[in-house]
């Protein structure tokens, strides 16, 4: 089975407003921050006299090689002007990943994006629609960065549930995760996928803080769900392209399946994911017991999910 989203309703006017790109900065910084010791980073621990967590400006000033004042107008949100050189001092005094250094260039020294505008309509072409199709046994789907689910095949409905049934809208990892119960039951280690999505989408709100409709989901999850705001507030950011999870399925029970996931080479924001077992597992065996079982396993799996 092969489902595309070819659109999805504008959001109503205020309904989404723009992040505020300077705020995230400074709340990014500070949040880097107060999560690293003076001991993490060879400084003395003058202990109960510390009245902040984690390191003081200065120190970390002091670490980046950069003047207090110029480190303090940075994490006050002013990054006009702020060298590359510079940026890369900083994340290597805050031991950033790879991603959490991508995210800081990012609010600090914005981009325009004017061949591709964050408000576009992505679109899966035909042929990669088939290649999710070709994929005998493996669940595999293509998601966009909203954590919109594009596209899928039949062994993704068999296993996640037939996402066929839902309004393109809430074909959406993170409403999914965060507003249907029923999720909590599918994923054994529910809170980590939660903590995956948010960071997902920190990331994309840090590449497009001007993207109406990533702003009005955020909204809406921080209205919404409790736990998406405690998560929101952290400030944490990651790329997942590979690792391990664990399903509940209805007809076949728990499942341990490795996924892999892969940019689209002429669209870079659209992503193919794909699942596997390892072979000779009772994973890979339930997997082939679902594809031997075809709509009736879609159907089953749409009634657990999807209830």
């Amino acid at each position: 089975m092969d489902e595309q989203l070819d659109s999805l309703p504008e959001p109503a006017a205020g309904a989404g407003q723009a992040l505020d790109r300077r705020a995230e900065l400074s709340e990014f910084l500070r949040t880097r921050r107060a999560r690293l010791k003076p001991e993490d980073v060879g400084l003395p621990d003058f202990g109960r006299h510390r009245r902040v967590p984690g390191l003081r400006r200065e120190e970390l000033a002091q670490l980046a090689g950069v003047s207090v004042a110029y480190y303090t107008r940075l994490e006050q949100g002013n990054g006009r002007n702020v060298s590359a050189e510079v940026l890369d001092a900083i994340a290597r005094a805050l031991r950033l990943t790879d991603a959490e250094h991508a995210h800081l260039t990012h609010l600090a020294k914005p981009k325009a994006h004017k061949k591709k505008p964050a408000t576009r309509t992505q679109q899966v072409r035909a042929a990669l629609r088939q290649l999710l199709d070709s994929f005998d046994g493996v669940p595999a789907y293509i998601v966009g960065r909203h954590a919109d689910i594009l596209a899928w095949n039949r062994m993704a409905a068999a296993v996640f549930g037939d996402w066929a049934q839902l309004p393109p809208q809430e074909r959406n990892w993170a409403r999914m995760t965060f507003l249907k119960p029923e999720y909590q039951d599918l994923f054994v280690d529910w809170e980590q996928k939660a903590i995956d999505i948010v960071c997902q989408l920190r990331y994309q709100a840090g590449c497009h803080p001007d993207d109406p409709r990533l702003s009005a989901l955020v909204g809406e999850l921080s209205v919404k769900s409790e736990e998406f705001r405690r998560l929101w507030a952290t400030h944490d950011v990651k790329e997942k392209s590979h690792g391990l999870k664990r399903l509940r399925h209805p007809l076949v029970g728990d499942l341990a399946l490795h996924f892999e996931s892969f940019r689209v080479p002429d669209d870079g924001e659209l992503a193919l994911v794909t699942y596997h077992a390892e072979p000779g597992s009772a994973s890979a065996e339930a997997l082939r017991l679902l594809a031997s079982w075809g709509t009736d396993a879609t159907r089953a799996g749409a009634t657990a999910p999807h209830a």
